[in-house]
């Protein structure tokens, strides 16, 4: 209980029925599956259900409008943690490996563009197989993903289109986040290549302290150390350091300076806000910017509870 106090804990357990699973789950030390079970049935998974069309998708299909698409819709309920076996989700992942095929065998949602995007895969990796999709049917994502990894570790989506000499924080995050997922659940295609891409994409972020020039020790860019949530395709420490946390890696030095910004932005009440919000029209406004987050104060302390810093 170190590292929650007891308004905190009771503060969370306010939230919403996702954040109370987690908060369990992940910091009380306690399974609690039937909060789980209530996930898509209460609260922020019941309204994301709820936008669902008839047609069988989020907004108009796969990914328009961009961010009320089934896409970003799709990773809001994977973040959310319900349980893994859903029909009507199964159905919409289904219909979008089906219909969005690139040539190159990524998910493509514009036949416009010949080259598919790799950070979109990634996203969709994670989503996918956080809800069991087949594993045939993301073979094509998989040998276009590891076709898509740069010679310095990580991943950058212009690679195929502009011929991106360096890779990017935020095309890495996203596929390390989708690379974890699918060896989470136990997918075996070409699983030990994956791994190995994961490994090189976690050193291509330690090498830049999470948000440091490898160069000149500046920070990157400003927004890295900005704690958003929804995060989307963006990268911040945060989302980085609860990635590190997830895929159980062990510690290491260079996570410090990460860490250190992020006790820097606890408030005096032990919480964290929402410091950044992007544009662009969305279902419902989970958390307001500038205010404490629930998320974000969730997401903070099961990191630094794994790593053990106070």
């Amino acid at each position: 209980m170190k590292f929650i106090d007891r308004n905190n804990q009771a503060w969370l357990l306010d939230g919403d029925v996702s954040i109370q699973y987690q908060l369990h789950r992940d910091l009380l030390g306690s399974n609690k599956p039937e909060l789980q079970e209530r996930i898509l049935n209460e609260g922020w998974g019941k309204a994301f259900m709820s936008k669902r069309n008839t047609h069988g998708h989020w907004g108009q299909k796969f990914y328009q409008p961009k961010w009320i698409s089934s896409h970003y819709t799709l990773l809001d309920l994977r973040h959310l943690n319900p349980v893994r076996d859903n029909p009507v989700i199964k159905e919409t992942i289904n219909n979008i490996v089906y219909n969005e095929k690139g040539i190159d065998g990524g998910v493509n949602p514009s036949g416009s563009v010949r080259y598919s995007d790799v950070c979109i895969n990634g996203m969709f990796l994670n989503y996918a197989t956080y809800f069991g999709i087949e594993e045939k049917l993301i073979e094509p994502v998989i040998d276009y993903i590891i076709r898509q990894h740069m010679k310095d570790g990580g991943f950058n989506c212009a690679l195929n289109r502009s011929g991106a000499r360096h890779s990017s924080m935020h095309s890495t995050i996203s596929l390390l986040e989708g690379i974890r997922e699918y060896l989470y659940n136990g997918y075996k295609y070409r699983s030990d290549e994956l791994e190995s891409c994961e490994m090189a994409a976690r050193e291509f972020l330690l090498k830049h302290k999470l948000y440091l020039s490898d160069r000149t020790g500046e920070i990157i860019k400003k927004d890295f150390i900005r704690l958003s949530y929804p995060s989307r395709w963006r990268y911040d420490i945060l989302r980085a350091l609860d990635y590190f946390r997830y895929a159980n890696a062990p510690f290491d030095e260079r996570l410090i300076p990460a860490l250190e910004v992020l006790v820097q932005k606890r408030r005096k009440d032990g919480r964290w806000n929402v410091q950044a919000k992007y544009p662009g029209q969305v279902h419902f406004e989970m958390e307001k910017a500038g205010q404490a987050s629930r998320w974000n104060t969730l997401r903070a302390l099961r990191v630094l509870q794994t790593y053990d810093i106070r």
